[in-house]
């Protein structure tokens, strides 16, 4: 039996082969929607040939492993078996036999941008756009300008895709797709030609039961953007708008020049109670935040004592930070009981929770002179909830915000206590798994 689109790809193709000229397809997460663009993609090229195409992410490591290594070469094997074109993996290009070229470029790699944006396009997917700034859209906008001819007779018609799993209400895609107005001025837009449609894993017969049955046990937020695939409406004085966590995610960090493992304890004896939050982060030699690893867990006290620092010494770590406002010395007593040797810093909560979380949420924050200081590692759906659910009013989310709390710790330690002596470097490069 041959290849089949799932009934949900086949709308998206009918949708992207309509009069609109901008196609949108969100929802939840491993839906088909990169497979199904890539295959609108493939066809256009092959309607016209000599015409340029650009498939762009905002990481290009992500655009280049996940697209251009992955999705694209099995689609092409099971769609277009015959076709054998060549890609160039130096320049990212895939080239068609008739001449037709597929660019894939990431949005944060200068020289790369400089080179895509010389360039005229008939087609441009921007694949996980929750990450793409409206001013970024824009501007690549300003390259869906190549006029081409089709192999059949006449002119092929610009197209602009782009896929994501939603994020809060507040994004560009959800007010000029669904809201149907301007985002940067909240004006109806009558002109804007766009269609969208909404795309979930129970569309998709080609993923397996445990997969979805993982996605059921996510948190509630977090189920509603990965698997019921909803646009979020932010909790009112969000301190950490969803939009804004998506656009500081990255797949790599540079250099460290520090690491801690920052714990937020609980009264638990891991059978009931408040879990414990354990974040692992580093800083850059750039001077920017990462987080590494979210270890957050409900165990005996032994037990998220020997996580924490199993971590500290898998990483390298400077030091294990612990809040000891309701442990005092017993806190860092069960952390010498797995290691006397740890370096180990106790906190003290003097302040309410959203207080102590209010600078640390602007390193989030881009101003005029640079970006986002603070960046996560891949994605974090259980932190990230909670951290969503922090608003200038306090927390207001169910349960405790251990992980929260934990990363709160150690983003303060890292970005805003002392200055770490210079010269203490971590020489490795981690990847997000």
């Amino acid at each position: 039996m041959g290849f089949e689109l799932t009934a949900k790809q086949k709308e998206q193709r009918d949708l992207a082969a309509s009069a609109a000229r901008h196609i949108l397809a969100f929802g939840g997460s491993r839906s088909g929607k990169t497979f199904g663009f890539c295959r609108c993609v493939a066809i256009r090229a092959l309607l016209s040939p000599n015409s340029r195409h650009l498939i762009a992410r905002l990481h290009n490591i992500d655009v280049r492993q996940s697209v251009l290594m992955d999705t694209w070469p099995t689609m092409m094997r099971l769609c277009f078996p015959g076709i054998k074109g060549e890609v160039n993996r130096s320049d990212q290009i895939y080239r068609f036999p008739h001449g037709a070229e597929v660019w894939f470029g990431g949005l944060d790699d200068k020289e790369r941008v400089e080179k895509i944006l010389g360039k005229e396009y008939a087609t441009i997917y921007v694949n996980e756009s929750s990450q793409v700034s409206f001013d970024t859209i824009n501007v690549l906008r300003t390259r869906l300008a190549q006029k081409v001819k089709r192999s059949t007779g006449g002119h092929l018609p610009l197209k602009a895709y782009y896929d994501l799993n939603p994020v809060g209400r507040r994004h560009w895609s959800y007010l000029e797709f669904v809201a149907g107005v301007r985002p940067e001025t909240g004006d109806i837009n009558r002109n804007f030609k766009g269609a969208f449609l909404q795309m979930n894993p129970v569309d998709n017969p080609n993923l397996p039961e445990e997969y979805l049955e993982e996605l059921q046990n996510l948190p509630e937020r977090a189920k509603q953007r990965f698997l019921e695939g909803n646009y979020l409406s932010e909790v009112p004085g969000t301190l950490w708008p969803i939009e804004s966590l998506a656009s500081t995610r990255v797949s790599e960090v540079p250099e460290l020049r520090r690491i801690v493992v920052a714990i937020d304890p609980s009264g638990s004896n891991g059978v009931g109670g408040d879990a414990q939050g354990i974040i692992v982060a580093g800083k850059g030699v750039n001077g920017e935040a990462y987080v590494l690893e979210d270890l957050s867990c409900r165990l005996s006290p032994s037990g998220w004592a020997r996580r924490a620092v199993e971590a500290y010494h898998r990483w390298g770590a400077d030091c294990i930070i612990a809040e000891t406002n309701f442990g005092g010395a017993m806190v860092e007593s069960l952390i010498r009981s797995e290691d006397p040797l740890v370096k180990f810093k106790p906190v003290h909560a003097s302040r309410g929770k959203h207080i102590r979380a209010e600078p640390v949420a602007a390193l989030y924050e881009p101003n005029e002179k640079h970006g986002p200081r603070a960046h996560h590692v891949g994605t974090f759906a259980d932190l990230e909830d909670q951290l969503s659910s922090f608003t200038t009013e306090g927390y207001q989310g169910a349960g405790s915000p251990d992980r929260a709390d934990a990363l709160v710790w150690a983003l303060t330690e890292l970005m805003l206590g002392d200055t770490p002596a210079a010269g203490m470097l971590v020489k490795k490069r981690y990847r997000a798994a």
